[in-house]
């Protein structure tokens, strides 16, 4: 059973004596994020939800880097939950969105950092558009770059090919190649999309109580893709805002950043596997041997490849 540690100050913002929350943000820790929680939650309180409440809640998977010490002494003011085992995204999160009862709950990842004025023009666009489920914003790394993650269409096999490759990815590409990376929607432009990145998710209670709660078969990876689709079955629009930026360190809760090591390039994989296997797959056994294999080729691939680029940093 998860061990809960909860403190809160009512001189904090988003304390509970601003009475009851318009919004819950649920931020999921792991070992080798201390630094990055310190530096998200030092955004949160200085750019807070001005229309109304808002609860933090920080859920963390067993880390052993002193994360839940620094949130008890530097940030009163966050509800803290430690679980006792590294359960993954999905049932961290899942742990905080079933005792959440704001209307809005935003899931936001550890290696982000919110810019002034950004929660509440989110908030308010979903307040404005009922029809919207799930909203995103622009994500842009710390050099500036835009994470093109921030906003994606639901992969097809050439797609997804196109992308793993990198041929999808190349300055000018067709849109055709470049599928993935929802192309028909530009980087500072707004409009639905098929799905949004788990580094910053915006749901609408009702939404979530129609759609669900996170997948718990997926450890990492495609948690994010996979609600979206479902959010789609349900006709719940799926928004990427453009016109709100905010900062993310992508891959910055894991250790050695952009080489997985073996478990996490093993739940990258399996994770595609489960979301084919889940949206796609049974429509022909020729096309789901292939692309099961094609999933383990690329996963012995990567692997070897991160082995080696691990090796090399020492």
């Amino acid at each position: 059973m998860p061990q809960t540690h909860t403190e809160t100050s009512p001189s904090e913002p988003g304390a509970s004596a601003q009475g009851a929350p318009l919004l819950d943000i649920v931020i999921v820790t792991s070992t080798g994020a201390r630094d990055h929680v310190r530096t998200c939650l030092a955004s949160l309180r200085a750019h807070p939800l001005r229309a109304g409440a808002a609860e933090v809640h920080v859920v963390d998977n067993a880390s052993s880097d002193g994360t839940p010490e620094l949130v008890r002494s530097e940030f009163g003011e966050v509800h803290l939950e430690e679980l006792g085992w590294n359960a993954g995204f999905c049932i961290a999160n899942n742990v905080a969105l079933r005792r959440s009862t704001a209307p809005f709950v935003l899931l936001l990842n550890p290696d982000t950092e919110v810019s002034e004025g950004a929660l509440d023009h989110m908030v308010s666009l979903m307040q404005e558009r009922p029809d919207i489920g799930m909203s995103s914003c622009r994500l842009v790394q710390p050099d500036g770059t835009f994470d093109h993650a921030a906003k994606r269409s639901f992969p097809t096999p050439l797609g997804s090919l196109a992308h793993f490759t990198g041929v999808g990815r190349r300055p000018g590409a067709p849109r055709w190649l470049a599928q993935y990376r929802a192309p028909d929607v530009d980087e500072r432009g707004v409009g639905r999309v098929d799905a949004v990145n788990g580094a910053f998710m915006l749901i609408r209670r009702e939404a979530l109580e129609d759609v669900g709660l996170l997948d718990e078969g997926y450890w990492l990876y495609m948690d994010d893709l996979d609600w979206c689709y479902r959010f789609r079955q349900k006709d719940w629009s799926v928004w990427y805002e453009g016109t709100v930026t905010i900062m993310h360190v992508k891959g910055g809760t894991t250790v050695r950043k952009r080489h997985r090591g073996l478990r996490h390039n093993l739940a990258f994989h399996r994770s595609m596997g489960r979301f084919y296997r889940k949206f796609y797959g049974g429509r022909g056994q020729a096309l789901d041997a292939l692309i099961y294999s094609a999933i383990a080729v690329k996963f012995v691939i990567s692997a070897m490849r991160s082995a080696a680029a691990r090796r090399s940093l020492g």
